[in-house]
């Protein structure tokens, strides 16, 4: 232990994780002038060079990109990641390699390197409003927000500048405009759904998904050497063009450029180190992946953004005489009201019709509903609402046909009918009972406590995912679609891989574990800012919400450091 003097291991702020939220912190943090240590669980990923498969055509993989069956059957949990494939899964984390605890079931996906989850991530997003801020307080669940959307509004303009948003401006009250690039076209069934909607629901809008895609880089994301969306669609691959926004191509070299930053791999993070005398954290202690060798790294703060779930372990497993059971947890609520997003509900059906008509490329983003259920009062016999998701494809040409010449070619050439798929991403309300704790006699290969998962559904999510099927099928059965298919994928949570609470933010120290500018209310130099810090979960991507929320309390952070207050 100590093995560096504790001189050369002092640093003025620590970030735990180089995922959204770390790299965001990072760049903040290093751009005030910080000398900031960010400390990565995983290993290197340099932006385009170590990104292995993003270039290699689909007969460089032994089986096209799918799974071998050896692969799937070692790794039934990240298997059943959409995004899990032959071409990404060295960005995956395996079962077997960091082992957890399911006391109910929970399809916990992690990608543990530089860059996170933002190498694998669904790039959605968009903003709250305070429809979802005002929430808890107005429908009587989890505590009030202790902010609104004022609050946030400047740092959503912030972040979506430098990480450039594609999207429309749509006048929606309880989705916010953002500061967009040119949006992605809607093909000819998409438009075709959109009339058809608006005619049959005019109280519902349909948009084009805004995404964290560059369709028009702008000087500042030049500066960052990003280019173009070249709609692949390969993006969980790493974008060699740096297209899409990842800490990989762009937060954590922005920070690296100001010289502030001290980047290390391959440090599992043990526990935040709390100084009773000061009455304050002074460090964090570290476990080598590969060596087991433990190190202590001290900083006047620490953000801590290892991902919702492990963040609660790092904070439950960072106890002391002052904090028994866990950092700041005074109210034993830390790793309570877990939540996540319920994506249960699909439907999908075919269109006849439009047969003149196609689509170029592959566009990465999909059509977004944003809620409207609920919204503006309460109308049905569930709580909150739900994001509808679409997309309209023609099917592909088939693998086989009879004939020879002209004709065999017109048949390989010949797009097939209208297909459609929907999806919904619900809100959950964080109940008290969905909870993740330290378990008390098994550990991780780093002797670390395995984290046990205790999260499930409610009745109020199986009744909002009944209420997608319906009104989903009705505006598809509006749109002129037949065929229609519903399906509840009995999912178990995690699979949403959007993970929330645990260490919530709210007013009150006795119900709450975080303040205002996202500091443990007991601990003050302590701030959590990823997913691990949601009150509520709202129904729109979180990600864009994370990286506001990490960039205003990262300003709140280094100023209230130069004055002393921290």
């Amino acid at each position: 232990m100590n093995i560096l003097g504790k001189a050369q291991a002092t640093y003025d702020a620590i970030v735990i994780g180089s995922g959204i939220s770390g790299g965001w912190a990072a760049k903040e943090l290093c751009g005030k002038g910080l000398k900031t240590l960010v400390l990565e669980r995983g290993g290197m990923v340099k932006h385009i060079q170590d990104y292995p498969t993003a270039m290699k055509a689909p007969w460089e993989f032994p089986y096209r990109g799918a799974l071998p069956q050896k692969t799937a059957t070692a790794n039934p949990i990240v298997s059943r990641c959409y995004a899990f494939d032959d071409t990404t899964e060295h960005f995956f984390v395996k079962d077997q390699e960091h082992p957890y605890i399911q006391e109910k079931p929970f399809d916990w996906i992690r990608g543990y390197q530089v860059g996170g989850k933002s190498l694998l991530w669904a790039r959605q997003t968009q903003r709250w409003s305070d429809y979802e801020f005002d929430a808890p307080a107005r429908d009587g669940f989890a505590v009030d927000w202790p902010i609104r959307y004022r609050d946030l509004a400047p740092w959503y303009s912030y972040v979506e500048k430098f990480t450039g948003i594609s999207g429309t401006r749509d006048n929606i009250p309880n989705l916010p405009d953002s500061e967009v690039l040119p949006a992605f076209e809607m093909n000819a069934l998409e438009k075709h759904i959109k009339t058809k909607v608006k005619e049959h629901f005019p109280e519902r809008h349909v948009i084009i998904g805004r995404c964290a895609h560059l369709t028009q880089p702008q000087e500042i994301h030049v500066k960052q050497g990003r280019g173009q969306c070249m709609a692949r669609h390969l993006c969980h691959r790493g974008c060699p063009f740096g297209a899409y926004f990842s800490s990989n191509s762009s937060t954590i070299p922005w920070a690296q450029a100001t010289g502030n930053l001290t980047l290390m791999t391959d440090q599992v993070v043990h526990s935040i180190l709390y100084d009773e005398h000061k009455g304050k954290a002074i460090g964090v202690r570290t476990v080598n992946r590969h060596t087991k060798e433990i190190q202590e790294y001290y900083a006047k703060i620490i953000f801590v953004n290892a991902s919702a779930l492990n963040t609660n372990l790092i904070l439950l497993n960072s106890t002391s005489s002052r904090f028994p059971e866990g950092l700041g947890n005074d109210n034993e609520l830390l790793g309570r009201y877990i939540a996540f997003h319920n994506y249960r509900g699909n439907i999908s059906a075919s269109f006849e019709g439009l047969s003149d008509s196609y689509y170029y490329g592959r566009r990465p983003t999909s059509i977004f509903m944003p809620s409207f259920r609920n919204v503006f009062k309460q109308e049905t016999d569930f709580l909150r609402g739900y994001m509808v998701a679409f997309n309209a494809s023609r099917a592909g040409w088939p693998r086989s046909s009879d004939g020879l010449g002209a004709t065999f070619k017109d048949q390989l050439t010949a797009a097939g009918p209208w297909q459609v798929f929907m999806m919904m991403q619900g809100e959950t309300v964080p109940q008290y009972e969905n909870h993740v704790r330290l378990s008390q006699d098994q550990q991780d290969p780093w002797g670390i406590p395995q984290l046990i998962t205790s999260v499930d559904y409610t009745d109020n999510d199986v009744r909002l995912m009944h209420d997608f099927l319906e009104q989903g099928t009705a505006m598809l059965e509006k749109s002129g679609c037949h065929s229609i298919s519903q399906l509840d994928r009995h999912d178990a949570p995690g699979l949403d891989i959007h993970e929330m609470g645990g260490v919530r933010m709210g007013h009150d120290p006795k119900t709450s574990l975080l303040n205002k500018w996202n500091q443990l209310h007991h601990c003050k130099n302590v701030f959590v800012t990823d997913g691990a810090c949601m009150t509520s979960t709202g129904n729109q991507n979180p990600s864009l919400t994370y990286m506001a929320l990490t960039a205003r309390a990262a300003d709140y952070a280094a100023k209230a450091l130069s004055k002393g207050e921290i």
